[in-house]
């Protein structure tokens, strides 16, 4: 079983989204909301709601035991750039680009599954 959750448009650049994306990848989900809600990290806000939004979605949707759930997958993607100008010396202008993320975050109880698999395919031999 497996739920996701996607929150788009966020205004963080990827790549500091994937430093704390990175360390929450395959932690038990009591574990990963621990470390998000202490990190100091701009991203661990956003991504810790995505979180949350995952977990309820796999309670509620799928009737999963939240005790049992891992975070399979967390992804963060590039959205659209926001362009600026601002003013340089001598009357030319640089280039300012705001970047946006799109985090996409999957929990699943993929222990339990594999040994439910490991149970079926051992009966069948």
């Amino acid at each position: 079983m497996q739920a996701t959750a996607i929150l788009k448009f966020i205004r963080i650049s990827p790549q500091k989204g994937r430093l704390v994306a990175d360390q929450i990848r395959g932690l038990s989900v009591a574990r990963a909301l621990e470390l998000l809600e202490f990190s100091d990290k701009k991203a661990a806000r956003p991504l810790r709601k995505v979180l949350e939004s995952a977990i309820a979605n796999a309670e509620n949707n799928e009737g999963a035991d939240v005790d049992e759930l891992r975070v399979l997958s967390v992804e963060v993607d590039h959205g659209p750039q926001i362009k600026r100008m601002m003013p340089r010396a001598k009357g030319r202008g640089a280039r300012i680009i705001k970047r946006t993320s799109h985090f996409r975050v999957t929990v699943s109880d993929q222990k339990k599954r594999s040994a439910r698999v490991a149970a079926k395919s051992k009966g069948k031999s």
